[in-house]
């Protein structure tokens, strides 16, 4: 891939972290008038259809072979879905420094799952990378006053939230092999098909417990803007960016969220943003920046010796 098409995919990437960022915040607007479970049904519900309807416009679906229903299956049951759920019931259990941090293990998990399953080799760059991230991400949380626990209560959500970051490391690494066959617009559609319908089957007596009718614009405007972006627009680009990049590159900025959530917090709901915050934040861009630049060059350097 040309150095310029390589920069525009790690913008791409990093208004996926935005996105993903912001969505907090956002989410927080919407969760004062509509309960978890209801609501993330309905941003599944919204992203669903938007991600069928890119696909019909596009005119790329071709039907899946046989062995490739089961890894789309498993790809959005075992990582998508999953995901959703633990990060849900998890999220109600622990911190949200705890579980900030244990989110931002995820670059840790798709390395490891990439080095087991002989998928992607780890660079000295791109190690160094994951480590500058996770730094980066333990000082926006002391900046941002969000506890850290380890007692005993906060011991089950942690191994909730652990098992859904490794869902997601496993969503992350697997729906890459997809792309050889299927378009991105396919696999994001199915991908939230499945997900949606399992999620759904859950959260159904929460959802007819709901009044709906009595929800605000500002909570319908949450839910629509968290199901069109983050959940749609926010994984295509994500898979796509998988193609690109590999999924370890991938999964480092995923930990670029955490500055974009603080500075929506900022601005959206007054939380404060200090100094730790913007240290933090130095280290996981210093951190993208060499696993950008050194990584690209000890790729390029391979490619050539490869090539003599």
């Amino acid at each position: 891939m040309k150095k310029e098409s390589v920069k525009y995919v790690y913008l791409i990437m990093v208004f996926v972290a935005f996105i993903w960022g912001i969505n907090p915040p956002v989410m927080k607007l919407g969760l004062a008038h509509i309960a978890p479970m209801p609501y993330n049904a309905a941003r599944m519900l919204v992203a669903l259809g938007a991600g069928w309807v890119a696909l019909v416009i596009s005119g790329t679906y071709q039907p899946f072979a046989r062995k490739d229903i089961v890894k789309i299956f498993l790809v959005s049951a075992a990582g998508f879905f999953l995901f959703q759920i633990f990060l849900t019931i998890g999220v109600q259990k622990t911190t949200a420094g705890n579980t900030s941090l244990i989110l931002a293990i995820l670059p840790v998990s798709v390395a490891i799952i990439n080095k087991v399953c002989n998928i992607e080799e780890i660079s000295k760059p791109v190690l160094i990378g994951i480590i500058a991230s996770l730094i980066g991400v333990v000082f926006i949380i002391a900046g941002s006053n969000k506890e850290l626990s380890f007692s005993d209560n906060h011991i089950a959500g942690a191994i909730i939230l652990l098992a859904a970051q490794a869902s997601y490391g496993y969503y992350t690494v697997f729906s890459k092999e997809l792309l050889a066959k299927y378009s991105t617009y396919q696999i994001t559609a199915y991908v939230l098909l499945i997900s949606t319908l399992l999620f759904c089957i859950i959260a159904l007596p929460d959802m007819f417990k709901m009044e709906w009718g009595k929800v605000p614009i500002i909570g319908w405007a949450s839910v629509i803007f968290s199901g069109l972006f983050p959940l749609c627009i926010g994984n295509f680009l994500w898979i796509w960016g998988l193609g690109k990049i590999g999924s370890t590159k991938a999964a480092i900025y995923n930990n670029l969220s955490p500055v974009f959530a603080v500075l929506a917090g900022y601005w959206l709901l007054g939380e404060s943003f200090g100094l730790l915050q913007f240290i933090g934040a130095a280290i996981i861009f210093a951190g993208l920046y060499l696993t950008r630049t050194k990584g690209s060059l000890l790729a390029d350097k391979v490619q050539k010796e490869g090539s003599n």
